[in-house]
């Protein structure tokens, strides 16, 4: 089934959409994986609010599921603004994927599930190797200064310390969601179009 292709601006609004709903998508990915790995349900939540705040919520965490004691620590302030930068980001991101797809003519829902992988592999190469240590950089966000994990910065090291075994991954989820549900939006869009 093919699509047609949107303004830049409609394109750049499904994309914005659609990136933050697969930020959630993306977000769970890590956060069962964090689960499994023994590093807290909410470990990944936190960890992206110490771009804003130091790192205990994030700490407290990881330890308190690495000594069995709670696998489902939340500190709901850094919880809640881990998830809003996370969707932000998510729909910054979708909004490029957006505008990109709405510069090609028709194309299938198969093929924009495809390009979303391969946009979500991207992603994770720019925000792993630029985006990241920059965001940490221009923050000021400090090297942590105890355990394993000492003299990481854990937004500058986000990848190293999550393990790419998890942080590919749930890029390839990010870009997958993100290219179903823009064709999806086209479709949707293109259904009510022709029905009115």
């Amino acid at each position: 089934m093919s699509t047609t292709s949107p303004s830049l601006a409609r394109g750049a609004a499904y994309g914005a959409g659609a990136g933050a709903v697969a930020s959630v998508a993306m977000g769970m990915y890590a956060m069962i994986a964090s689960l499994i790995k023994d590093t807290g349900f909410f470990t990944p939540l936190h960890h992206i609010a110490t771009l804003f705040v130091d790192p205990t919520a994030m700490m407290e965490s990881m330890m308190g599921a690495m000594s069995g004691e709670g696998s489902f620590e939340i500190s709901a302030g850094p919880a809640i603004l881990g998830l809003v930068i996370h969707m932000m980001t998510g729909a910054m991101y979708g909004a490029l994927f957006g505008i990109a797809a709405a510069l090609l003519k028709q194309v299938s829902t198969a093929v924009l599930a495809v390009a979303g992988l391969v946009y979500g592999f991207i992603v994770y190469l720019i925000s792993a190797f630029v985006g990241l240590p920059v965001a940490a950089a221009i923050f000021g966000v400090d090297t942590l200064a105890e355990g394993d994990m000492n003299g990481m910065n854990p937004i500058g090291d986000m990848a190293q310390m999550a393990g790419t075994n998890v942080f590919i991954p749930e890029h390839l989820v990010f870009g997958l969601v993100v290219g179903v549900l823009y064709a999806l939006s086209l479709r949707s869009t293109t259904k009510a179009t022709v029905n009115a």
